[in-house]
């Protein structure tokens, strides 16, 4: 069983949902403020955390759980998927600084894989600069012993992997159409406004969610055959 720590209902794990009833590997998305933290990784095949509006800064109990959840989760060793506010609670779990950027990196965009990410299981082959989907104000800094995987002309640490089964992403190759125009919705809606122009993500969203659901499904067809090795144990 794979377990997805949902924040928020809009943040779910989309293709990632998609690829898991693919591949008739049973798991159950979590509402983690509503339903609570898992109180024990035991039993468990493989964690993904989501993202969310909300802040590790914020110093929410539902976080502080979710964190010792992924440090058992090391030990028991499960794999672990950390997405945007997920690679956040991941990396500040294993002792990295998570703190405000100087401004948010929202949109569509690209990282740039470092030396160990153009080798690592995950990531090596695709397509570099990798495509992908940014919306995140917070940013951290990487937990003693994690490797570097990727970077943004903005932000140094986007994606990393701590030993062999644990990543945090910032950035969203999850993402489908009916997400992307949730979220840009939410947005306009919303008081934060971090989004300057909904229309523009809309417009491009056409040529830009192809490449990054192609890239989303090597790297996430990856991460389940970890779930599937830990499955067969």
């Amino acid at each position: 069983m794979v377990i997805v720590l949902k924040h928020v209902p809009f943040e779910g794990p989309g293709l990632i949902a998609e690829m898991l009833e693919g591949r008739g590997i049973p798991f159950k998305a979590i509402e983690v403020f509503d339903e609570g933290v898992p109180l024990s990784a035991a039993g468990f095949s493989g964690i993904v955390t989501m993202g969310g509006p909300m802040s590790v800064l914020d110093g929410l109990d539902a976080i502080d759980r979710e964190k010792r959840l992924h440090r058992e989760a090391l030990e028991r060793g499960i794999p672990v998927l950390g997405v945007c506010l997920g690679a956040q609670i991941i990396a500040n779990a294993f002792g990295g600084l998570v703190y405000k950027g100087d401004r948010p990196e929202i949109g569509w965009g690209q990282v740039e894989l470092a030396r160990e990410g153009l080798s690592d299981p995950l990531l090596t082959g695709v397509e570099n600069p990798l495509p992908v989907l940014h919306w995140h104000g917070d940013t951290f800094d990487l937990p003693p012993g994690a490797v570097r995987l990727a970077s943004s002309d903005r932000f140094e640490n986007q994606a990393f992997r701590l030993g062999e089964l644990i990543y945090g992403f910032q950035f969203h190759l999850e993402m489908n159409s009916d997400m992307v125009r949730e979220w840009a919705a939410a947005d306009d809606a919303s008081n934060e406004g971090l989004l300057s122009e909904s229309g523009e993500l809309l417009e491009k969203m056409k040529d830009r969610i192809g490449p990054v659901r192609f890239s989303g499904a090597l790297v996430f067809g990856r991460f389940l055959d970890l779930v599937a090795g830990r499955r067969n144990c």
